[in-house]
């Protein structure tokens, strides 16, 4: 996250003034911690009060908690609408993430975005933006197996046969699927909805997947990607990664 940080001529700062100035805690609370041993820099404990760091670069902990490095980069988790293509521009004139993301864009016209993997088109929820190009392909890539949660409304009423069918894993005809979790959230006699939990990112593989065991989708969304909640975020709309939320992230795809 930028922060307004008042760094010396060699870039650096002391330690228990960046956790400050990062909304950590005081500086006095700040500095017991590092006294307690629960501040690490770059792997190593840090007690002695006064050491400096560089903010860009040092990977900082605080009692295990990541604190992401200060930068410029921007971090975004859009709530995507259904229609819109997940790409930032389409040469057959469709509703794209650059009509949607157009105020931001507009504020910075130097600002490129790219979105981490991608939502089908009539596939809503959460899609994350960056400007960092390194994060966007540690999060898509499937080495990481990142998990993300899907809600789907399918027609028919599934069965608890069926979900253990999707747990025991099912063969596409470009491979078998990994199922992590699934559960029902309601049914009917002619409807259910439907909660995944996968770590890959093939095209439309959550529609394929239900598809093959017999319930077509009907509506589908992105509610998580990794620990990143959607939560109440209205559609259309974003808003930033915490400095938890993207501190999470960073240590989760080794960055």
């Amino acid at each position: 996250m930028a922060r307004d940080i008042a760094v010396d001529e060699d870039g650096l700062i002391r330690l228990q003034k960046l956790l400050a100035t990062s909304g950590v805690a005081s500086r006095r609370k700040c500095e017991e911690l590092m006294l307690d041993g629960e501040v690490e820099v770059d792997g190593e404990v840090v007690t002695r009060l006064g050491t400096k760091v560089d903010p860009r670069t040092a990977v900082i902990k605080v009692s295990g908690r990541r604190l992401p490095p200060v930068s410029d980069q921007m971090y975004l988790v859009l709530n995507k609408p259904r229609g819109v293509v997940s790409t930032m521009s389409d040469p057959q004139g469709r509703t794209t993430l650059t009509d949607v993301l157009s105020e931001i864009l507009a504020a910075d016209p130097a600002l490129r975005l790219f979105h981490v993997g991608r939502l089908d088109t009539d596939t809503s929820g959460l899609l994350m933006l960056t400007n960092d190009g390194d994060f966007a392909h540690r999060m898509a890539h499937p080495s990481f197996e990142v998990e993300k949660t899907y809600v789907a409304e399918v027609t028919g009423r599934i069965s608890k046969n069926t979900v253990a069918d999707l747990l025991a894993g099912v063969t596409l005809d470009d491979g078998p699927v990994e199922v992590r979790r699934a559960r029902i959230l309601g049914a009917t006699a002619d409807r259910s909805i439907i909660e995944l939990v996968i770590h890959e990112g093939r095209n439309r593989i959550v529609r394929r997947l239900l598809d093959q065991v017999g319930h077509p989708v009907r509506q589908l969304s992105r509610t998580k990607f990794g620990p990143i909640e959607l939560g109440t975020l209205a559609s259309g709309t974003t808003r930033e990664l915490s400095d938890d939320e993207l501190g999470e992230l960073l240590d989760l795809v080794g960055l």
